[in-house]
């Protein structure tokens, strides 16, 4: 998504404790990272913070971190995360975030920091076929996601790309993840406890349907934790 340069991102992200400078200083310490010790989800490419924002603080007992690329999309979800906390009258200690390239996320995290939930909302689709590779769900970054995500997590994953979503089912059953849950109309599912993205409501407002699924990771044999 292009974005336009925001002067005012970096340096109010550099003033919010919540945004850590330095990812790769907590590998291995997450969980320590925040006030209180609980269970942990993570948002890979959460954009403007629409979503972990709402997410974040209607489940105060679960702790989130939220991962772009961009300082200016950051900028924007810092921004959201304050306003849905200062309406909830509520402290932000339970969300971090950080800016990170993705296809490198296991410089930032380890088996150390166990998480319960990935949540991978409308990533790029990355259409051509040189490209597949840097998709979010490309086997190559599945296998790193289990390095930190526990035995009987999830990741659930949404998209409005009908092609991206027919491969990322294979890639998921490719690198040990279980289906347990599949839809290409999530709206028409009756599946609740979803929460809705803003892209989620600009594609569905389009008539496009979204397509859901919520992977299970299972044991390999002989994997290395």
């Amino acid at each position: 998504m292009r974005i336009r340069r925001k002067p005012w991102a970096r340096p109010e992200l550099a003033e919010w404790e919540n945004c850590i400078d330095n990812p790769a200083e907590n590998r291995g310490k997450w969980h320590s990272a925040f006030k209180k010790d609980r269970p942990l989800m993570i948002e890979l490419g959460c954009g403007k913070g629409g979503f972990i924002s709402k997410l974040a603080v209607a489940n105060p007992d679960i702790n989130y971190i939220a991962v772009d690329i961009k300082s200016e999309m950051l900028g924007l979800a810092m921004r959201n995360i304050k306003r849905e906390y200062a309406e909830a009258k509520r402290e932000i200690d339970n969300v971090l975030i950080f800016s990170q390239e993705i296809m490198l996320i296991n410089k930032v995290f380890s088996s150390e920091d166990v998480c319960e939930r990935i949540y991978i909302n409308f990533c790029n689709p990355w259409p051509k076929t040189h490209d597949h590779k840097k998709r979010l769900t490309h086997n190559n970054q599945l296998m790193q996601y289990r390095e930190f995500l526990r035995d009987g997590g999830e990741i659930w994953f949404k998209t409005d790309n009908d092609d991206l979503f027919l491969s990322s089912k294979r890639y998921f059953s490719e690198c040990g993840f279980e289906l347990t849950y599949v839809t290409e109309d999530l709206h028409n599912s009756g599946f609740e406890g979803s929460l809705a993205t803003e892209h989620e409501k600009m594609f569905s407002e389009q008539g496009i349907p979204i397509k859901f699924l919520i992977a299970k990771k299972m044991p390999i044999p002989n994997e290395k934790m």
